[in-house]
């Protein structure tokens, strides 16, 4: 609001000397301590004044968007000014974070009951001790509540086998959710670039698209099917 009225004020101001400018002066006059300004030089600072009270265009700069983007997630939709686009962002990177945090906690668990397991396999003492109580055994554990052997998986060989699958489809989930999150990464800054690139893009009015529905027709043009009917038009 200061602004505006200190411009106003040197507009009136700049006025008024080329009023007193053009005064004609009578012999004995003093001269008035006071300066010419041409209409010319008025007119310029008033097109200066009225480009300053123009409001100016935002336009994101791209490179800034994509290094920003990549040092801050979400950042690059800020500088765009697209704020309503940050839940989506955060609430990706935080789907990728369970994801990878859920999918390594289950490899390390069937991790280390496929390791005990084959040292009770393999190791006859360390058999004798788990019998004897094995309720803080790593593969005990993961067995259905109920069951206290391993009949259900066709002994222990079988039980080994299941513990070795699930180990490896586990490790496979933490590897494709890393490459997930990396992939949404890139993809949040390829979004926001080009939402740069894009931003003062004009979609012209002119251009509608209707959607009604419509019976379709078979091969033998009879109508037998409803369905919706999608016309574009260019006026």
């Amino acid at each position: 609001m200061c602004k505006y009225l200190n411009i106003i004020v040197l507009f009136v101001f700049l006025i008024s000397f080329d009023v007193q400018a053009q005064t004609p002066f009578m012999k004995g006059d003093s001269l008035p301590d006071t300066i010419r300004i041409s209409k010319t030089e008025v007119k310029a600072v008033a097109q200066q004044i009225a480009d300053s009270l123009k409001p100016k265009v935002f336009k994101p700069n791209p490179m800034k968007v994509v290094w920003m983007g990549a040092i801050i997630p979400g950042y690059g939709q800020i500088l765009n000014r697209r704020y309503w686009k940050l839940p989506i962002v955060y609430a990706g990177f935080m789907g990728c974070a369970y994801a990878i945090a859920f999918n390594s906690s289950k490899y390390q668990t069937y991790k280390t009951a496929y390791r005990d397991i084959l040292r009770y396999s393999s190791d006859a003492d360390y058999q004798a001790i788990v019998d004897k109580d094995h309720s803080k055994v790593s593969f005990y554990q993961i067995l259905p509540p109920g069951y206290t052997d391993f009949s259900r998986f066709n002994g222990v060989s079988g039980f080994t086998k299941t513990l070795k699958n699930k180990q490896d489809s586990f490790r496979r989930y933490r590897d494709l959710s890393i490459f997930a999150t990396v992939g949404f990464y890139a993809i949040t800054i390829i979004e926001a670039y080009v939402d740069a690139q894009l931003y003062d893009f004009d979609i012209s009015p002119d251009l509608s698209m209707r959607v009604q529905p419509a019976l379709l027709r078979n091969a033998y043009g009879v109508p037998s099917t409803l369905g919706l009917q999608c016309n574009l038009s260019l006026r």
